[in-house]
């Protein structure tokens, strides 16, 4: 199995002439499958794409990691470069009226910026799923992650989704990782973790019957948490002995710092530009 995996959108760039932007984006590249998980925040997936010499044409599947602006907004411009039926797997709570706290009396809505049938007639093509899904034997979407850990809960004031006119707070069951099962253990790629990193790494886990993890790359949602937390999550890093993990986006440069002084050489930044390739 060889595999290429190339972030696309992400805060920081690693070169010039790239783009950088709040939000996330990485294309993965399998064999003869080429996947895309999430779209970015706007412009920079199809401009990065160019700058690398990446043909989006070549995509046979987008995932969408949740239903967050930051990783849907560049969903229409991609579709339109693509011209051609898509498909686009997520959880059925990725097209949910989100919307975050600003102050007291303040929301701002941060849900998927187009109409379903704008991307439909784009070539979209939605398959919504709450369970798992399969693209081949190796490669998955971890569907809903299971809340089991004490110390990784959801914001309970920040978040929200408007259900029959009322706002209420978002437990963010569309938030979801792609699992590629390799030989030497899991890679696991995700776009915020906003239901947990260890959560998600003990999903996968479960899901496939192993316990080796390789990899992870993607947001590990850290981002103003307490010390504490960061601290029980790199002990439970190290606990599974996951080998490498490249933090992005939404982790938060003090959370970042702290697991690039604890783990070393198996910590690194997964910026816009970062390519990596594994057999």
């Amino acid at each position: 199995m060889a595999i290429k995996i190339t972030t696309l959108s992400e805060n920081t760039a690693s070169a010039p002439d790239l783009l950088a932007e709040w939000g996330f984006s990485v294309l993965v590249e399998i064999d003869s499958l080429t996947v895309l998980l999430d779209t970015g925040l706007s412009s920079t997936v199809v401009h990065n794409a160019g700058i690398l010499g990446i043909d989006l044409k070549k995509v046979d599947r987008i995932i969408l990691s949740h239903g967050h602006y930051d990783h849907t907004g560049g969903l229409q411009n991609v579709l339109r470069l693509m011209r051609k039926k898509m498909e686009i797997i997520a959880h059925p709570d990725v097209w949910g009226e989100k919307y975050a706290r600003q102050n007291e009396t303040t929301y701002r809505y941060i849900g998927i910026p187009f109409q379903r049938p704008v991307l439909e007639s784009l070539g979209a093509s939605f398959t919504l799923s709450r369970d798992p899904v399969r693209i081949t034997n190796d490669v998955l979407t971890t569907g809903e992650v299971p809340e089991i850990t004490e110390y990784e809960q959801i914001e309970p004031n920040r978040f929200f989704v408007k259900e029959d006119g009322e706002l209420k707070p978002d437990t963010l069951p569309d938030d979801l990782a792609l699992i590629i099962n390799t030989k030497p253990g899991l890679v696991v790629i995700l776009g915020c973790g906003h239901r947990g990193l260890i959560n998600t790494l003990r999903h996968a886990q479960k899901l496939t019957r192993r316990q080796e993890i390789r990899m992870v790359i993607g947001g590990c949602h850290l981002i103003g948490t307490s010390t504490e937390r960061v601290r029980l999550t790199l002990a439970a890093l190290k606990e599974m002995d996951v080998q490498k993990i490249g933090a992005s986006h939404c982790t938060g440069l003090p959370a970042a710092a702290i697991m690039a002084q604890e783990l070393g050489d198996r910590f690194f930044f997964n910026n816009a530009g970062t390519r990596l390739t594994l057999d």
